[in-house]
């Protein structure tokens, strides 16, 4: 159980909220970072399922750069030598990854308190400001997050947001799924992916190509397999040491984006959104990151379904999909909903 200790950076407390439905599922979050830290999911037979990697302390999500449920902003994954290129103006942000922007840049929206706004047993509403010139970005932007927890375990994540300036928004949260009752290795998942391309990247994880039809390739998840069965099967792999690749999702509001099934096939993930991408991470890069229980995480331990843009699109306005750039007067709205449910 996560229990408050100490002060955030900012001297305050930390602020734990907690969602309950009729079903019996609880789901936590913190305020800073607006952070969701915690789903359980009762199996029907007398146990609860703990569906999300996470720290033991709101202190120890500090010491961790996994981004562990985080809100992650303004703009989600990577954005190339941290420049934006606009209306013939280049933009120079502040790089975090090398030469690069990733997830917002160092003090990026995972990294600030958020703003209770209201909060009930079923839903928080966050609210953040974030000044013009903020990591680099262009104009102020306020973003609203609202977090709401049905009685179907559906955990609904909902994101507002206005600028005063034109300036690229690309929201999303960093959860972790492990749907094993012992959350050991999460390849042994089997995950369907709703999506005929994916990007591939470079080694640093910058798009260093056109979008790519997945099929004959490792990257097909249209028909559901686990994610070890053709892992590090091919190069496009193996220059991030597994999947961490976006995939250009097919427009299907009848089925999930994708979907996730535990190694013993007793409890089932379904994502939708309205986000063009979905960013599969196979947790290539957790290893020693600090774990709820004692210990911590290994490579490979947990698996991120990102909703989000394609990375680094500000800079590639011929991808199939719509404008990243927000424009004053704009408002931004994105919606994914993650289902949890025992088969």
């Amino acid at each position: 159980m996560l229990t408050p200790n100490s002060h955030a950076p900012d001297g305050q407390p930390w602020h734990i909220t907690t969602l309950r439905n009729r079903n019996g599922m609880v789901a936590t979050f913190m305020d800073w970072g607006a952070t969701w830290l915690s789903a359980r999911v009762p199996m029907g037979d007398g146990h609860v399922r703990e569906a999300l990697l996470g720290c033991a302390t709101p202190s120890d999500y500090l010491e961790q750069s996994a981004y562990l449920g985080a809100t992650v902003g303004r703009y989600a994954n990577r954005i190339a030598h941290a420049q934006l290129q606009h209306d013939g103006q280049r933009i120079a942000l502040t790089a975090n990854q090398g030469a690069h922007q990733l997830h917002g840049g160092p003090e990026g929206f995972h990294n600030r308190r958020w703003q209770i706004v209201c909060q009930s047993d079923s839903e928080v509403e966050y609210r953040l400001d974030s000044p013009d010139g903020d990591q680099g970005f262009p104009g102020t932007l306020l973003v609203s997050l609202r977090y709401h927890l049905d009685d179907d375990n559906t955990l609904s994540i909902q994101y507002d947001a206005t600028v005063d300036k034109a300036c690229p928004v690309n929201l999303t949260n960093h959860a972790y799924f492990n749907l094993d009752a012992e959350h050991g290795d999460a390849r042994q998942h089997r995950l369907y992916l709703n999506a005929d391309h994916y990007l591939p990247v470079d080694s640093e994880g910058i798009p260093n190509a056109p979008l790519k039809a997945v099929a004959g390739t490792s990257f097909d998840f249209r028909q559901a397999k686990s994610v070890a069965q053709d892992f590090l099967s091919d190069a496009d792999q193996r220059a991030v040491k597994g999947y961490d690749h976006a995939y250009l999702l097919n427009n299907s509001a009848a089925q999930p984006a994708a979907t996730l099934w535990s190694a013993d096939g007793k409890l089932q993930l379904n994502v939708f959104t309205s986000a063009p991408a979905l960013q599969l991470y196979s947790g290539n890069y957790l290893e020693g990151t600090p774990a709820r229980e004692q210990g911590v995480y290994t490579a490979f331990q947990g698996i991120a379904l990102e909703s989000e843009f394609l990375p680094d699109s500000p800079n590639h306005p011929e991808w199939p999909q719509p404008d990243c750039w927000l424009q004053p007067g704009e408002s931004y709205q994105s919606i994914t909903r993650y289902q949890l449910t025992a088969v």
